[in-house]
């Protein structure tokens, strides 16, 4: 038997990167999972990913695009047992005093906004179902200060937040709510930034290698399972070691 046997899953920014790793791994054990993201090949992303998994181009800065995804979910699953609260940007690298308010508004779209009516919705589906787990995909970036990406940076800080927040109103309607905090990883999110930033977070790293989207797919399989019923509330560093420092 899989570890998510019976579970159904949604998946954010499932495409690529964490979301992709995230939604072959959950597949494998058995869950049922709703892949979402702006990438138009996502249905046929999804359709390659072997198992009960379908897909939909959805931008999680629109509330419309949330509600066709949820809706998509009850018609093809019936329930919602897990949400992957994944989508994300990164922005740009420059100076806090010159940092484009225009940016900024675009990471709070996504990273902030889109955040909360993501868990709206999902939450509302697992007050129906009596339960469910969510876990978060914010950054090791609210908890250390990297030169240039102040928008980023507060976005995912808020993140957590959000994932306390969650996790205290709902912890008496059996919802658990969990954020993990990846340090630099092999995914799409570091091909912006500079050579001189990608350097800089690698020398910060004690393992001596950034970490690979399958790592984080592990741990989001055992937040999501069963196996961690007793944690709510929490925000794990994923960093190789770089917080030890």
């Amino acid at each position: 038997m899989g570890r998510l046997d019976g579970k159904v899953a949604v998946i954010t920014g499932a495409a690529s990167g964490f979301g992709l790793a995230t939604a072959k791994l959950f597949a494998k054990e058995g869950a049922k999972v709703v892949g979402a993201d702006v990438n138009p090949k996502m249905p046929e992303i999804a359709a390659e990913i072997p198992g009960e998994v379908v897909g939909i181009v959805a931008d999680v800065s629109k509330k419309e695009d949330i509600d066709a995804m949820y809706a998509l979910c009850i018609e093809k699953f019936g329930k919602l047992d897990i949400l992957c609260n994944n989508a994300g940007i990164s922005g740009c690298q420059v100076p806090l005093h010159e940092y484009p308010i225009d940016v900024l508004d675009k990471i709070y779209s996504i990273n902030v906004r889109g955040y909360l009516m993501v868990m709206q919705g999902g939450i509302k589906l697992m007050l129906e179902n009596g339960k469910g787990s969510i876990v978060n995909t914010a950054s090791i970036g609210a908890f250390k200060a990297t030169p240039l990406s102040v928008g980023y940076l507060q976005s995912k800080a808020s993140n957590v937040m959000m994932t306390k927040t969650a996790a205290v109103e709902y912890v008496k309607n059996n919802i658990r709510v969990n954020a993990i905090c990846p340090g630099i990883f092999n995914t799409g999110i570091i091909d912006g930034m500079s050579e001189e930033i990608r350097e800089f977070l690698g020398s910060q790293i004690p393992m001596g290698r950034i970490g690979e989207p399958e790592e984080f797919a592990n741990f989001a399989l055992f937040l999501a399972s069963d196996e961690s019923s007793y944690i709510t509330g929490q925000a794990y560093l994923l960093d190789g070691g770089r917080d030890a420092l």
